[in-house]
């Protein structure tokens, strides 16, 4: 007898996908039973990493052999499965089974940031999508597929967001491995915020253009855009020795007569 057989005799009569781990656990407590065949001790501190390999091996042979059913790998689970191009047959036989709406077209581009970025906050959602993203958060936290994953190491440590394992169900991963590589998610990051509180004793604007009335009463008019408006500075001489130090004399101007 084989390792590979017993673990796929586990997978057929199981009412559920099985993980390496718990598959490691059923070869362990027969291992420890008392009337264990000696086969069956033999397995008995197989690895994880044993198990992987050998239902991998057996998802090739069904493969290869062109059945009806495969054993795939789903959210780190196996499990047996019939082939897409059957579902006509099956579906008349056990009928079709209820599933919620789809996701909108704003909760997958929201769900896809959240998948490459996790852990990630709400905010900076909302700045790589650019709008607000409230509504569709709570839906995908009430579907399941999202779920709080802790809390940022910032200002205010606003919650961080990931996935759950019903995400690989829904969309039949193996692992967050096999998501679509997208390195433009990965690698974006937030720009700096605009409300930001600039430093106290730095200027936030540059200061206003100097502006003079001409003498006809007329409007303020833009120094900046005529120099020629501006009064040249007067230089004034030192006094002389024993007296004393006289204020200058302002120029007085005069308009147009």
């Amino acid at each position: 007898m084989e390792l590979r057989s017993v673990l796929e005799a586990l997978l057929f009569v199981s009412q559920k996908a099985l993980s390496a781990r718990e598959l490691k656990d059923v070869l362990r407590q027969t291992a420890d039973a008392e009337d264990a065949p000696e086969e069956a001790r033999v397995w008995r501190k197989t690895s994880e990493a044993e198990i992987e390999v050998e239902l991998t091996a057996l998802a090739k042979h069904y493969d290869q052999a062109g059945r009806s059913y495969q054993l795939v790998c789903v959210a780190g689970a196996w499990q047996f499965v019939s082939r897409p191009e059957f579902a006509p047959w099956v579906r008349a036989l056990v009928g079709v089974k209820a599933r919620p709406p789809r996701l909108s077209q704003a909760a997958l581009e929201t769900l896809a940031i959240i998948a490459y970025r996790q852990p990630v906050t709400r905010a900076e959602v909302e700045q790589i999508r650019g709008v607000n993203v409230d509504g569709v958060m709570q839906t995908l936290l009430e579907r399941g597929l999202i779920q709080e994953s802790g809390r940022a190491e910032t200002v205010g440590r606003p919650m961080t967001y990931g996935t759950t394992e019903q995400f690989l169900h829904y969309f039949g991963l193996r692992s967050l491995d096999d998501l679509p590589a997208a390195d433009e998610l990965r690698r974006w990051t937030a720009p700096p915020s605009a409300g930001a509180t600039p430093e106290l004793g730095l200027a936030t604007s540059p200061p206003a253009p100097l502006t003079t009335t001409t003498g006809n009463g007329s409007a303020p008019t833009n120094t900046e855009h005529n120099p020629s408006l501006t009064s040249p500075p007067v230089e004034v001489p030192p006094a002389p020795p024993g007296q004393p130090d006289q204020p200058p004399s302002t120029p007085t101007a005069h308009g147009p007569t």
